[in-house]
């Protein structure tokens, strides 16, 4: 009888095991081991790592091959893609998780060195950008983009939130090369350069600025939906492997599905998950991956986000991180066409959820959704000390926020929220009479 576990057992290492993320191969190779390369704090890939790895249905779908083997899934996790890339590269990893930008730096890293990685399906994305931000410290006196030439700015070279400095830098008519001083840090490392002040502004990837903001360590400089420009994360596997293992595969991005279909339908109860997993606070995993958070999790591989990794391929180059990268042969849908079958093609026309403003309350096990930020604001004035999170998406990216972390504009009778100054600064200039208000103040205009 077949048994798929998640970690090898003393007795198991006497069996024999095949060969497939680096493990030994001896006797009938009854036995294979899946090693898993996932980033269980880059929350908008739970549903290849942290969520996946907690519902069990990986493993689950190995035990319906019914093919002979028995299968164990070696859970690795890591703090960016790059040694995820690594491993799978030295062929120890077989199928990982990781941004745009890394996954190009997946592609060109496995063709060189003749270990041929693609791009297999895709996790979380924003059709913006709103998956990465860059934030300063909450007494700090920068207001804009302009404010950074000449600092110090800590980010993960080569991982998506640099790819968002690089071009917001040149957008603001900063040289990202000589304009600032950037600091190559672990995003752990930089949230910890800037409580100490060595930094004047990081900019990285889900979830650490929402969970800095949360925490009151920091405050939102730059919404990477103002570049308006796709960002995703996705799943990598090597060529050999699928090759060798095409089942294995289909049965990885199947459970992959199905986690993207709880996270969807169970958005409280995901979060949850993810946090406990994680210790993340739910608060701010739900600000991502929520019922209208800032990644929508869907594993089609759409023409919008194959076309803006093309785009991403000049940034790498212009950082000289990275020569021609060959995107078309890169992407490889078959195995998440072959495996969700006629439900692929749904998925790949499927719509994005509107945009509304939600209430957690404490105690609840749903959120309350609401069809504009006042609406939201009066519920939480007159229920104040029962929120356990409120959420507004900004006015003019979309992005989701935390409604006591946004910055607020009174138009009229309308109450605006913004994810950052400079946004809410241009509203105001562009629309008269308009004025930026306090979250109180906000409060009480709502009720």
């Amino acid at each position: 009888m077949k048994r798929t576990t998640v970690a090898l057992s003393a007795a198991a290492l006497l069996l024999p095991l095949s060969a497939c993320g680096g493990s030994a191969e001896a006797g009938s190779g009854s036995t294979v081991t899946v090693t898993v390369g996932y980033q269980s704090k880059t929350i908008n890939t739970v549903t290849a790592g942290t969520l996946l790895r907690s519902l069990g249905y990986f493993e689950k779908q190995l035990d319906s091959l019914h093919d002979g083997h028995t299968y164990k899934v070696d859970w690795q996790d890591y703090a960016t893609g790059a040694p995820i890339t690594a491993q799978m590269t030295a062929g120890k990893i077989d199928i990982g998780s990781m941004g745009d930008f890394p996954l190009l730096l997946n592609a060109a890293r496995g063709k060189q060195l003749g270990r041929p990685t693609h791009l297999v399906s895709v996790t979380g994305y924003n059709l913006r950008g709103g998956l990465n931000t860059i934030v300063t410290a909450p007494d700090s006196t920068l207001t804009s983009l302009k404010d950074l030439k000449g600092k110090k700015v800590s980010t993960s070279i080569g991982s998506a939130a640099d790819g968002t400095l690089v071009r917001a830098l040149r957008q603001a008519g900063i040289d990202p090369d000589k304009g600032i001083s950037k600091l190559n840090q672990q995003p752990a490392v930089g949230a910890s350069a800037l409580s100490a002040g060595s930094v004047d502004a990081l900019s990285q990837f889900v979830a650490w600025p929402g969970l800095l903001a949360r925490q009151g360590k920091a405050k939102a400089l730059y919404d990477g939906a103002q570049l308006n420009l796709p960002t995703f994360h996705g799943v990598t596997a090597r060529e050999d492997f699928a090759q060798q293992h095409p089942a294995v595969l289909e049965a990885f991005l199947t459970a992959q599905a199905r986690a993207t279909d709880y996270l969807n339908g169970h958005p409280v109860a995901a979060a949850e998950k993810v946090a406990e997993a994680t210790g993340l606070p739910a608060e701010v995993v739900y600000l991502y991956n929520g019922a209208h958070g800032i990644a929508t999790f869907n594993p089609a591989i759409t023409p919008q986000l194959v076309s803006a990794l093309k785009q991403d391929v000049s940034v790498l180059k212009s950082a000289k991180l990275t020569g021609d990268i060959d995107v078309d042969a890169f992407v490889d849908d078959q195995y998440v066409k072959k495996a969700l079958t006629t439900s692929y093609a749904k998925r790949l026309a499927a719509s994005l959820p509107p945009a509304a403003s939600e209430v957690w309350p404490k105690g609840s096990s749903r959120t309350l959704s609401y069809k504009s930020p006042k609406q939201l604001l009066a519920y939480v004035a007159a229920h104040q000390g029962g929120i356990r999170a409120a959420y507004v998406p900004d006015a003019t990216t979309g992005t989701l926020w935390f409604a006591d972390k946004a910055v607020w504009v009174a138009d009229g009778d309308r109450l605006l929220p913004f994810v950052t100054p400079a946004t809410a600064r241009d509203y105001v200039s562009a629309h008269g009479g308009a004025r930026t208000v306090s979250y109180r103040e906000a409060l009480e205009r709502a009720s």
